[in-house]
């Protein structure tokens, strides 16, 4: 696979996704408008793929610096693949429209190009995004993914967004999906937490098997966010191995280890706030890893998950990533 700036993968409804993405998900501590000037920052860089999602509370920042970027010129909307993400809240049908709806209000966009079911774990109905009890325990409310997922496939139909997919998913879960009967529109990708010590082969097999895209996040490790993740986790960025191939390659550890994923046709999604790291994280189209850098960057992986994520943990259904 010869990847350029702007190399994309067809996915199986015929929609064009670009290989590298640019995450949005900022700490709340993080002030919003600096992710408005960091996303300008990155289409200005080249980036085409904007990754944001509700629960991120910055819809209306990314919807900003996207129309402004359409307005001085530097794209067409056409060329920005927006992907946003359905809320744990919003799972029950008749919810998922409004949801879709208010999230393109936020952005003063016509259209998504994708539209995730952002975890499989609903959360109970309510104008509290995370609902817990007396106890400090999350309520969780049971929807069937299914019925959820033929509410989204409606809202591809009437034109609100252009593919549909869904992120966290476990093999059985996708399954479920995919086994619908009367299923319109397979999922088109999976996002899920992918990087040297969670390479997801497993899962990037099955989903390549029912010609579903992986998208991978915490590509780069975590911003360490400590109501999430376990402080004692290791450094991705500053593992021996990676650090070694890229000395070799005259690269950063983080293009490494993003170019590693885009061989493994595998979508990258790169965070970053600061101007020379999103330029940085961008260039990872001048150079290749050769089949023994790769084999040495598989060899990494340790099945090791940054974000736990308490909100699977809590769920009466955990682990559901045995299938993974």
């Amino acid at each position: 696979m010869d990847l350029k700036s702007d190399s994309y993968i067809v996915m199986n409804d015929g929609n064009k996704i670009p290989v590298i993405g640019f995450g949005t998900y900022a700490s709340e501590n993080f002030p919003r408008n600096l992710m408005e000037d960091a996303t300008k920052v990155a289409i200005e860089v080249g980036y085409r793929h904007i990754d944001c999602a509700y629960i991120y509370g910055n819809e209306a920042e990314v919807g900003n610096a996207i129309r402004a970027k359409i307005a001085d010129g530097t794209v067409r909307r056409e060329n920005i693949f927006y992907t946003g993400k359905l809320w744990n809240t919003f799972h029950s049908p008749h919810l998922v429209r409004p949801a879709l709806e208010k999230s393109l209000q936020q952005l003063q966009l016509d259209y998504m190009d994708l539209f995730l079911i952002h975890l499989p774990t609903g959360l109970k109905p309510g104008d509290d995004l995370m609902p817990v009890d007396e106890n400090g325990h999350y309520i969780f409310h049971y929807t069937d993914l299914r019925e959820t997922w033929e509410a989204l496939e409606e809202c591809k139909d009437v034109g609100l967004v252009k593919s549909i997919g869904v992120s966290n998913f476990s093999r059985k879960q996708l399954e479920l999906i995919l086994s619908k009967p009367g299923l319109k529109y397979k999922p088109v990708c999976n996002q899920v937490e992918c990087h040297i010590y969670l390479n997801q082969k497993k899962l990037l097999e099955f989903c390549k098997s029912q010609d579903i895209v992986l998208v991978g996040y915490s590509m780069l490790g975590t911003s360490r966010e400590g109501k999430w993740i376990d402080q004692n986790s290791p450094i991705l960025l500053e593992d021996p191995v990676l650090k070694s191939i890229a000395k070799k390659h005259k690269k950063s550890p983080a293009q490494v280890a993003l170019r590693y994923h885009l061989q493994r046709h595998i979508i990258v999604l790169a965070k970053s706030f600061t101007t020379a790291r999103i330029k940085e994280n961008f260039q990872v189209f001048d150079f290749q890893l050769p089949p023994d850098d790769m084999e040495a960057l598989e060899g990494l992986n340790q099945n090791l998950r940054y974000v736990p994520a308490k909100l699977f943990e809590a769920h009466p259904n955990y682990p559901f990533h045995d299938e993974y």
